[in-house]
């Protein structure tokens, strides 16, 4: 399981980094661009940032707090570049990777999750 870990770690770090990058292009723009950049941003970085977090949990529930809440920020960060998409500000060709990231994501930490509320309550 800790090459999984290592796995959504990276890949949530890389997330953030295409996240920070698009959202660099979207505050070029005028108008609603910049409002959903900022959203989109703190969604997609917080993914990131609350898997590295639950590595250093202090406990089962401590750790499926942190992963739940990067759960929550990926369905987040998903529903913000299917907004882009559906929105037509950015063109789907542009973003689909990163919408199927999302999603992707989205899986591996629900399994994680998943996963770690079956064994605490083998425990």
């Amino acid at each position: 399981m800790k090459s999984s870990v290592r796995d959504i770690r990276e890949r949530t770090f890389e997330f953030a980094l295409r996240i920070i990058k698009l959202c660099d292009e979207l505050n070029r723009k005028p108008g609603v661009c910049r409002d959903l950049s900022r959203q989109l941003l703190k969604a997609g970085t917080s993914v990131g940032a609350n898997t590295e977090e639950a590595q250093a949990a202090q406990s089962k529930p401590d750790f499926i707090s942190k992963n739940s809440i990067a759960l929550k920020e990926a369905r987040e960060s998903h529903y913000w570049l299917r907004l882009l998409i559906a929105g037509e500000i950015m063109p789907e060709k542009k973003l689909a990777g990163l919408r199927d990231e999302a999603e992707e994501i989205k899986r591996i930490l629900g399994s994680i999750v998943v996963s770690a509320k079956r064994s605490q309550q083998t425990l």
